[in-house]
C-alpha cells in the first residue's frame, strides 16, 4: 500500500508551543496517533482565539472538520514541547484546509504533518454557509 503524502505551503501565519502530557503517551511509550489530532485541534483553537473568533463563532458561523490527514515523520514524548505551525490555504465558498508542521522545538525534528479540512456551519439551522468576510481577509 502506498503512504500517505502530505505537502506543506512554504509559509506559516501562526505558531504555538503545547507540551506533550502523560495523557499523550501510548502504550509504546511516546506520542500516541489520536494524541495529535488532539494537539492540533488546541493549536487550532489558539489560532482562532487570536483574532477573536471560537470554533462555535467566526463571525456568527461554527465551523465543522470534514476530514484529517496526518502523516508521522518522529516520535515525541512525554515532557517534549512541541511547535505547531499552522496555515489556511484551497479556499472554496464553504471552507477551507488547515495544514499543520509539527515539530520538536528543543531538536527541530519534525513529529508529524498533518491537514484538516473544514466547512463552515450554521448549527441552529443545521446547514453549511459560505466562509465568512472577516476570516477571509485574516488570509
Amino acid at each position: 500500500m502506498a503512504r500517505v503524502e502530505l505537502d506543506l505551503p512554504e509559509k506559516f501565519e501562526f505558531s504555538t508551543h503545547i507540551p506533550v502530557r502523560i495523557s499523550d503517551i501510548n502504550y509504546g511509550g511516546h506520542l500516541g496517533n489520536d494524541a495529535v489530532l488532539s494537539l492540533i485541534h488546541e493549536a487550532r483553537v489558539r489560532f482562532f482565539k487570536q483574532y477573536g473568533f471560537t470554533e462555535l463563532d467566526v463571525d456568527g458561523a461554527g465551523i465543522i472538520m470534514t476530514d484529517a490527514v496526518i502523516v508521522y515523520k518522529s516520535e515525541g514524548f512525554h515532557g517534549d514541547v512541541l511547535r505547531i505551525d499552522i496555515t489556511r490555504d484551497d479556499f472554496n465558498k464553504y471552507g477551507c484546509d488547515f495544514f499543520y508542521k509539527i515539530t520538536n522545538k528543543e531538536t527541530g525534528a519534525e513529529v508529524a504533518r498533518a491537514k484538516t479540512g473544514i466547512v463552515f456551519f450554521n448549527h441552529k439551522k443545521k446547514k453549511v454557509v459560505s466562509v465568512p468576510e472577516k476570516f477571509k481577509k485574516r488570509s
